[in-house]
């Protein structure tokens, strides 16, 4: 069965992040092979959705929470596909995994609140797993605690019904959830090495996720972080859709 089965979809509008995001994609669920459908500059062919055993949706400086008068077309779009791949896992079709932006998408699509109350500065946060966190095969392997990497201006306020939380913690509590047994959110960021991130950081040093005059010493404490769970739970969700 080819390593294509999975489809990662980018929603970054400079490409040089979506080259290095897909790349650590690739890397971290240890596949030689993976499918890219880049939505920022090619809309969804729906047909195409259930080519796929999985799906992995990557970060993007868009935010739900954005003025609707300041979206784009292009980002309004973007956010229409993201549902629309979302509704399919749901119905039965790949399984998903959302993360960071995505996860604000998933969140209001499905009836929960994204709000600007819960942000997290660039950079490693200490995540908790819940009971069904622990108990998710998605999760398996995690320790009750372990660190992520993060950088975001809104969250999830409140779960979309049915939403099982796997994952919390103080500044953001709603790091991960389960909704039903194809779609999966993150808040963190699964996927980068820290040196990854910090390559990332250089893309978005003027964005305001952080003081552009303190990216030395955020890239330090970055470099200085061990992120191995995340980079588990990934591989595990190759190996799920695999099968």
């Amino acid at each position: 069965m080819s390593d294509a089965r999975i489809l990662y979809v980018c929603a970054r509008p400079q490409r040089v992040a979506a080259d290095a995001e897909f790349a650590s994609f690739r890397r971290a669920m240890g596949l030689t092979e993976l499918d890219e459908l880049d939505l920022v500059r090619t809309p969804l062919d729906a047909g195409r959705i259930r080519d796929y055993a999985g799906i992995v949706v990557g970060g993007s400086p868009f935010n739900v929470t954005d003025p609707e008068a300041t979206k784009t077309d292009v980002q309004r779009r973007v956010e229409a596909d993201l549902e629309l791949l979302a509704s399919a896992c749901a119905d039965g079709g790949p399984v998903g995994l959302f993360t960071c932006y995505s996860i604000g998408v998933v969140t209001r699509m499905l009836g929960g609140t994204v709000s600007r109350a819960y942000p997290e500065d660039t950079g490693p946060a200490e995540v908790q797993m819940t009971d069904a966190g622990l108990a998710d095969p998605l999760f398996a392997g995690l320790p009750d605690t372990f660190t992520a990497l993060t950088a975001h201006k809104e969250g999830t306020e409140t779960l979309p019904p049915g939403a099982v939380q796997l994952a919390t913690n103080a500044p953001c509590p709603v790091q991960a959830y389960r909704v039903g047994e194809r779609v999966y959110t993150t808040q963190f960021h699964p996927e980068p090495t820290p040196a990854d991130f910090t390559e990332r950081m250089v893309v978005y040093r003027n964005d305001g996720y952080f003081d552009a005059g303190d990216f030395d010493a955020v890239a330090d404490r970055v470099l200085a972080t061990t992120v191995d769970a995340p980079l588990t739970m990934l591989r595990n969700f190759a190996s799920r859709v695999a099968i």
